[in-house]
């Protein structure tokens, strides 16, 4: 599933390419997604000029002024700039076409697995249902060791999953958090609340890093991810545990350990995350 370093990477992709311009024309290849899609979609955005692109969480906001659309990527959704020309294939299920200059460019969504959506939203983006139970950003100040601490009081659950609780830190999905709580030396079996305010302040810059250089690294490409220029992101050749079970720890050689987290992988060091 993308996460925060993919969609924030896409964002940056589309933005610079689409911004300022007008809809063209709205093309949708399927009647839903994850959700019914918008009606009447061609009508609230024709003519309609682009101010700008942001991300909240997963989400991309596309801000149109009279109101937002809302582009979730699901499980296997990307989306890529291409000429609006260019035959759609199997798994493009949507096409917001924009007047670029002389040319016409498409933002084409592909959603092999349909987990996707794409909502229209009123001007006041943030109070919708979707937006207002999200936590916080976690490339943000206010994302420091003492808002952590005091989000984690009393908790029992283990602290890998808590991470990826979006309705507390946003986009630290399942590979960010192996990665980052190797980087911070914190065992994901570690129950949240038990974690000192020391080691919490390494948990934070970790978790910060190890997003940054996910976003430099263009996201990680393991199935179906693309930026919007149908390139690769290459962060999965710097990982220090995810998918590396039983391969040697790049710090101190020992085998890499997987376990299951809530249905999912979790994967650390036992020699270097205690």
């Amino acid at each position: 599933m993308p996460e925060l370093p993919e969609v924030e990477v896409t964002c940056r992709g589309i933005a610079p390419a689409l911004t300022g311009n007008r809809v063209f024309a709205v093309i949708a290849r399927t009647p839903a997604l994850r959700y019914p899609l918008p009606e009447n979609l061609e009508q609230k955005l024709a003519g309609q000029r682009l101010a700008a692109v942001s991300r909240r969480g997963k989400y991309l906001l596309l801000d149109f002024g009279r109101g937002h659309l809302l582009i979730h990527l699901g499980m296997s959704g990307s989306l890529r700039l291409v000429p609006a020309g260019q035959p759609a294939e199997r798994h493009d299920h949507f096409d917001l076409i924009f007047g670029v200059g002389r040319k016409k460019l498409a933002l084409r969504l592909r959603d092999p697995r349909r987990f996707g959506a794409i909502l229209w939203l009123g001007r006041d983006a943030p109070a919708h249902p979707l937006l207002t139970v999200l936590g916080i950003e976690p490339l943000t100040d206010e994302f420091n060791a003492h808002w952590l601490k005091q989000e984690l009081a009393g908790l029992s659950a283990a602290i890998k999953p808590t991470l990826m609780d979006s309705h507390r830190v946003v986009g630290i999905g399942n590979i960010y958090a192996s990665e980052s709580l190797f980087r911070a030396g914190i065992d994901p079996r570690t129950p949240a609340g038990r974690i000192s305010l020391k080691r919490l302040e390494r948990l934070v810059p970790a978790i910060k890093a190890t997003l940054a250089a996910a976003i430099d690294a263009g996201g990680s490409s393991l199935r179906d991810f693309i930026h919007s220029d149908g390139s690769s992101g290459y962060f999965q050749q710097q990982y220090f545990v995810y998918g590396r079970d039983g391969e040697p720890c790049r710090a101190c050689g020992r085998p890499i350990r997987e376990l299951r987290q809530g249905q999912r992988a979790t994967f650390f060091c036992a020699g270097c995350q205690r």
